[in-house]
């Protein structure tokens, strides 16, 4: 009975603010035991992410920047531009040079010569505006009652386009210095196309009438239309559908230059055996 009265007593004896330090440590250890366990747990696993990351971006750079390279740098930019605009300048000065070079060896009165032939072609070729007396010829299809009278091939009641093209290359052939259709300038390489109803020309459509007229003298012109068999077809088709055919004489007549495609395009023949 003296043991136990005395573990009361030394137990009984400590004072109470000592036992309530004594429980606040123990608490502070136990929680400390708990985020210690968890620290070592996740630290590892932080390594791992951390590592499996740079090894991921190693791969996809292929040993380069992820990010693309650019010119945040204006002095850079510009250095850049001034080289290459210095680059073109030089090429620019060697080009001339050479044009330079050729322009010397040319002869100045061949030159001359090839320039004044060119200016005297440029009125025949239709690149000058004409201005002279002439005369007006008009086409035009069939009066309306007639084309719808049922009788005879309608065909031969309309002007196609190798109406208009036969008195075109009849006045060329009477010595047209100039010849427009629908008041255009035309030249002895243009094509005249026949859409339906209508006549397609440097790339427009004209419904009838057709108007060709030609400037140069008169007489010829009006003599080779006279002669053309061509046309002399078309006279008797206009006297017996009443076709459209007017000539009218023109003291003085202007027509523009020729504003279509100078350049011609044509077919060429090939050998069979060379294997093309």
């Amino acid at each position: 009975m003296g043991d136990e009265h005395g573990e009361g007593a030394t137990e009984g004896s400590v004072p109470p603010w000592q036992r309530r330090i004594a429980q606040a440590f123990r608490v502070r250890y136990g929680s400390y035991g708990e985020h210690g366990l968890a620290w070592r747990l996740l630290t590892p696993v932080v390594f791992v992410v951390a590592g499996t990351l740079f090894v991921t971006s190693a791969v996809n750079s292929g040993g380069t920047d992820l990010r693309p390279g650019r010119y945040d740098d204006l002095a850079d930019l510009a250095a850049d531009r001034s080289d290459r605009i210095a680059e073109l300048e030089q090429r620019s000065a060697r080009l001339q040079a050479q044009i330079d070079r050729l322009t010397d060896d040319l002869d100045s009165s061949a030159l001359d010569e090839v320039q004044a032939e060119l200016d005297r072609l440029r009125g025949p070729g239709g690149l000058e505006a004409v201005e002279g007396p002439g005369l007006t010829i008009t086409l035009d299809d069939a009066p309306r009652q007639v084309l719808d009278d049922g009788t005879g091939d309608i065909s031969v009641k309309i002007v196609h386009q190798q109406d208009i093209q036969a008195v075109a290359n009849a006045l060329w052939a009477g010595g047209a210095e100039a010849v427009t259709v629908q008041g255009k300038r035309i030249t002895s390489t243009t094509g005249i196309k026949c859409i339906g109803s209508s006549v397609l020309l440097q790339g427009v459509q004209y419904p009838p009438p057709y108007v060709i007229a030609a400037i140069g003298n008169t007489t010829s012109l009006l003599d080779a239309v006279d002669k053309d068999p061509a046309i002399l077809r078309y006279l008797r088709d206009a006297e017996t559908y009443d076709l459209g055919w007017d000539v009218e004489l023109s003291d003085e007549l202007t027509f523009p230059r020729y504003e279509g495609p100078i350049e011609t395009s044509y077919a060429e023949a090939v050998d069979p055996d060379d294997g093309t």
